[in-house]
């Protein structure tokens, strides 16, 4: 049984440590954030991802939590590196963290081991990473390294881990490649062995193929609501093509978290790095970027400005069963709307936390929805929270004051609001106008 070490306890290497110890291995993992391996030894979970504290508290036996880098890498067989590649401000990838852990595997490395790199990274860092690591090596041992890309969603982190659609190998080694293979036919899925970098490539390519998905289907939005198409019955048709498929073609405000908006500006600026202009994925940078914003300029319509006005603002995070903002729209939006002088009131069942700690003061806090609609003059759907999709449609003319509902990820049917005296205008569909301003 190989004894892993995971340095980084993030979604992905926390994730990947998890799930690694549910199939029996003796896992150990790393973070030089000392009260977040406080939390975890204490049983506590430091991020908001369904069912992976559950998996935590049970194979606890199987599970060490530590800062001790030194301790965790000298005796480790295999090394999984998940800290985060966060986006510089040029667009590339920020690997200070990926190559502080090289650093101090260099240095604590006892015996022969297999460095597994599964952080998002440009194409060509593993072959640097390894070249690094042998370079500064204090003890006369082995090391080989590979490209294992993760593929999960936040909020789902745990299932595409434990029930992934495919693993990817990438291993200029054989013994790399054995290792890896005997490590993952626990999972019992499909694998792919590849080169390192074809790996890496894999990973980008993949994720901004679903951004330009995004993208595409909200541009089509875009246009279906001056054409007055309707984007969902659009949305059915085309995914009913097996060779379109109907997943990411859900049209809403853009998409945020941590892996698209710094994946697609990475490989873009790679490409300018390396000579090319990556012409599609521009385009869909520019889209999202545009789409944010989408809610706010139909308020237009209804009002000149938001001065004074009480603002209702439904869901804080990116994306449901997260606490993730990152580049959430909600962060673009909600900044705006108090600096317009509006009295933002906000709900989110998890998000609020993190969002207090970016816009503390300026915005009112709800326990319930019905609480932040209160006399609210207009409402802004960010996130669609099952809590919103299940919610009461009757209560938004009865509980608002003038009942203008934007929902920027159409949580509802368009007859839901058939009888209602509401204003109820989503994306990429018909604007329901049954509430008449005085």
């Amino acid at each position: 049984m190989y004894r892993i070490a995971i340095a980084g306890t993030g979604y992905v290497g926390l994730v990947t440590g998890v799930c690694l110890a549910s199939k029996g291995f003796p896992i150990t993992c790393v973070d030089v954030n000392q009260d977040k391996i406080d939390m975890l030894n204490r049983g506590e979970c430091p991020i908001y991802e369904p069912g992976l504290r559950e998996i935590m508290l049970q194979f606890r036996n199987n599970l060490t939590y530590t800062t001790d880098s030194q301790s965790a890498y000298q005796n480790a067989d295999v090394i999984f590196i998940g800290v985060g590649t966060p986006e510089r401000r040029d667009g590339s990838a920020n690997l200070d963290y990926v190559y502080t852990v090289a650093d101090e595997i260099a240095e604590f490395v006892a015996h022969d081991c297999i460095i597994v790199l599964k952080s998002t990274v440009p194409i060509g860092t593993n072959h640097q990473l390894i070249e690094r690591i042998k370079r500064h090596l204090k003890n006369p041992v082995n090391v080989e390294i590979a490209s294992n890309p993760e593929f999960l969603s936040q909020g789902t982190a745990v299932k595409d881990t434990l029930q992934a659609s495919r693993i990817i190998i990438g291993a200029d080694t054989p013994r790399a490649a054995k290792v890896l293979q005997e490590i993952y036919q626990h999972y019992g899925q499909p694998i792919l062995f590849t080169d390192i970098c074809s790996a890496e490539m894999i990973k980008y390519a993949s994720n901004d193929f679903l951004a330009l998905k995004i993208s595409y289907i909200n541009e089509i939005a875009n246009l279906c609501e001056i054409t007055g198409a309707d984007v969902e019955s659009v949305a059915q048709g085309m995914g009913m093509d097996p060779r379109i498929g109907n997943k990411f073609l859900k049209a809403g405000i853009g998409y945020g978290g941590s892996c698209f908006p710094k994946d697609t500006k990475a490989l873009h600026w790679l490409a300018n790095f390396n000579d090319y202009e990556m012409k599609t994925i521009r385009a869909a940078i520019d889209v999202n970027e545009n789409q944010k914003l989408k809610l706010f300029k139909k308020s237009r319509k209804y009002y000149e400005n938001l001065r004074e006005r009480k603002v209702t603002a439904l869901g804080l995070t990116f994306k449901p069963n997260t606490d993730d903002l990152r580049d959430a729209p909600s962060l673009q939006n909600i900044p705006l709307f108090t600096e317009l002088g509006a009295k933002v009131y906000a709900w989110d069942p998890v998000g609020e936390e993190n969002f207090r700690k970016i816009v503390p003061d300026t915005i009112a806090y709800c326990s319930s929805i019905e609480e932040a609609l209160k006399d609210s003059e207009i409402c802004f759907i960010f996130t669609e929270w099952d809590a919103i999709k299940m919610f009461d449609v009757h209560k938004y003319s009865q509980l608002m004051k003038t009942p203008v509902i934007l929902d920027g990820r159409n949580c509802y049917s368009l007859s839901q609001f058939k009888n209602e005296p509401v204003i109820y205008d989503s994306i990429g569909r018909k604007t329901i106008c049954n509430y008449k301003f005085d």
